[in-house]
C-alpha cells in the first residue's frame, strides 16, 4: 500500500488510478499536507474503486474530517485511549512493543500498523511479536524498500506493507505518473513473489 504525502489535488486522481492499473488496490494519503483533505476528497470523487485511507492521525478531531473528505480507512502511527474512543471507521492504530500490541489486542484491534519497522527492528521483530500474539496481523510501515520488502512479504503475520519508496516525491511532484506505474508494478511484482 502506497503511503503518499502530497498537496497536489489535481493530480490525485491521476495518482490513484495509475497505482489501480498498477495492480495497487488500497492508498493511504497521510495528513502531512495542508491540502492532504482536498487529494482525499479528489481521489473519493474520482476514483472511487480505490480503498482510500488516511495515515498520520494523531488526533480525536481528524477521523470525522477524513470520513467526510471521502476516506474509508485511518491509519495512525501509535494509539491513544482517545484515538481509540473517536475511531468511527475501519481503523488501523499502530503499536511497536508487546505492551502496545496486547493493549490494542484487548481492544479489539487485530490488525495493527507497525511503524517505524525498520527502526523498530524490523521482520524479525514483528515475527517475534507475532508468537505470542497469533491473532494479530501487522501493516509494516517505515524504511520497507525493494531490498528487504521479501523479508515483511514472507511473514504471515504481515497483512499488507506500506511504502512510499514506489511513489517517490520528485516522480509526483514532475507528474510521472509512467515512473510511478513501473515502480508500482515492481512493488506489486515483489509481493506476488
Amino acid at each position: 500500500m502506497p503511503v503518499i504525502v502530497t498537496d497536489d489535488a489535481e493530480a490525485a486522481p491521476d495518482l490513484a488510478n495509475c497505482l489501480l492499473d498498477a495492480g495497487i488496490g488500497a492508498i493511504e494519503v497521510t495528513l502531512r499536507t495542508d491540502k492532504a483533505l482536498a487529494v482525499i476528497g479528489a481521489i473519493a470523487k474520482y476514483v472511487p474503486a480505490i480503498k482510500l485511507g488516511a495515515g498520520s492521525i494523531c488526533h480525536p478531531e481528524q477521523f470525522q474530517q477524513i470520513k467526510d473528505a471521502g476516506a474509508r480507512f485511518a491509519v495512525s502511527p501509535g494509539a491513544t485511549p482517545s484515538l481509540l474512543e473517536a475511531a468511527n471507521m475501519p481503523y488501523v492504530p499502530g503499536a511497536v512493543t508487546a505492551s502496545e500490541c496486547l493493549s490494542l489486542l484487548a481492544a479489539g484491534y487485530e490488525l495493527q500498523k507497525f511503524f517505524p519497522a525498520e527502526q523498530a527492528g524490523g521482520a524479525a521483530t514483528i515475527n517475534a511479536l507475532s508468537a505470542p500474539t497469533p491473532q494479530v496481523r501487522f501493516c509494516p510501515t517505515g524504511g520497507i524498500n525493494e531490498q528487504n520488502i521479501a523479508q515483511y512479504a514472507s511473514l504471515s503475520c504481515v497483512a499488507c506493507i506500506g511504502g512510499s519508496w514506489f511513489v517517490p516525491r520528485q516522480a509526483l511532484s514532475n507528474r510521472d505518473f509512467a515512473a510511478i506505474y513501473a515502480r508500482a508494478k515492481h512493488a506489486a511484482a515483489l509481493l506476488a513473489g
